[in-house]
């Protein structure tokens, strides 16, 4: 009998390429049918994960797939755990056992897949060696495959690999792409657990049906007078801001960039002009979104600033909030407010 040494690094190649064939074979067994399905079922989640926090669809989605053998595996149906995030020494929510990397492992366990999903963006944006993916255009899903990688998510050393091509076959790409478009229009419906006997349908926020609020009407004195403690005039549609400028020693530059706006010569409705940067914290705790108010209206009427009020409530610019969401003034909050639907 002939005896075969190998070299350490024959050694580790003939590892690698039978640690890859055992991880894949767990999702690229499954039937075309069986991933697409998946996909279908869980792409709404990831693309409102996406808005809220950063985390790419795309990505979302190839590691969902990859993790539970497109929904397959025994830990997701025995734990709802689609990203195989293990209990931590920070988790105090329910668990399970399972084998990994070593017999019985801890778990996360979750009631519903929802909440799975939530946790994995948060996983993601709230620890430190994750810190670098966020600097990283969210378009570039092979960037992110092989960072989630070298940061130590999972010790499959073909990882980035498996991700990169589960993108690539099922096209997961446009779900990112509808995420950044804005144009996504069912975001609040996939904020609903099933644990809570709710259905998206029951979630569907229609335009005719949105909580009303009373209407707050807004009257402002002449002259220059104090809004959260930063100094601001109102000025009539017609009005020529070199005048507003002028009448109160600023440049004109600076009266644009204290607004958040840009050049024009004239206002082209009735609004509010700050002559001095507003603040980072509103004097109120929070702003009840009425009928037709955008997010710039209503960084003008709390004297707030705009990225500012953004960053606290996660949102972006474009995005319309649905009447009666409650934006936060002072914190940044856990969940983005529900956004109105578009027809």
């Amino acid at each position: 009998m002939t005896v075969i040494n190998k070299s350490p690094m024959k050694k580790l190649k003939l590892l690698s390429t039978m640690l890859f064939g055992l991880f894949s074979n767990l999702v690229f067994g499954q039937s075309s049918e069986t991933v697409r399905s998946y996909i279908e079922t869980y792409k709404d989640i990831a693309v409102a994960e996406e808005i809220r926090t950063g985390v790419p669809a795309a990505i979302t989605l190839a590691q969902g797939i990859h993790e539970t053998g497109a929904g397959t595996s025994q830990l997701v149906l025995k734990s709802n755990n689609h990203f195989g995030i293990k209990c931590k020494s920070d988790w105090n929510g329910a668990s399970v056992s399972h084998d990994d990397d070593a017999k019985g492992e801890c778990f996360r366990k979750y009631d519903d897949p929802f909440d799975s999903y939530k946790d994995h963006s948060d996983f993601l944006k709230n620890r430190p060696y994750y810190t670098s993916l966020f600097k990283l255009d969210p378009t570039d899903y092979k960037a992110w495959a092989h960072g989630l990688k070298k940061a130590g998510y999972a010790t499959n050393p073909k990882y980035a690999q498996v991700l990169i091509k589960l993108v690539e076959d099922y096209d997961l790409q446009q779900y990112t792409l509808l995420a950044l478009s804005g144009k996504y229009e069912n975001g609040d419906n996939v904020y609903v657990s099933n644990a809570k006997n709710e259905s998206a349908s029951e979630a569907t926020t229609d335009q005719t049906a949105i909580q009303k609020v009373a209407v707050k009407i807004y009257s402002y004195p002449s002259g220059v007078f104090k809004i959260n403690e930063t100094s601001v005039v109102f000025v009539k549609k017609g009005t020529a801001f070199l005048k507003v400028a002028n009448d109160n020693d600023l440049s004109l530059a600076r009266l644009f960039e204290f607004n958040d706006m840009k050049p024009v010569d004239i206002a082209e409705n009735d609004q509010l002009m700050y002559l001095q940067r507003k603040r980072k914290i509103g004097a109120e705790d929070f702003h009840l979104v009425q009928e037709g108010e955008t997010l710039y209206d209503i960084a003008q009427i709390e004297a707030i600033r705009l990225e500012t009020l953004l960053e606290y409530n996660l949102l972006k610019k474009g995005m319309q909030p649905a009447i009666g969401e409650k934006l936060n003034l002072k914190w940044k909050v856990s969940q983005m407010p529900k956004l109105l639907a578009t027809r």
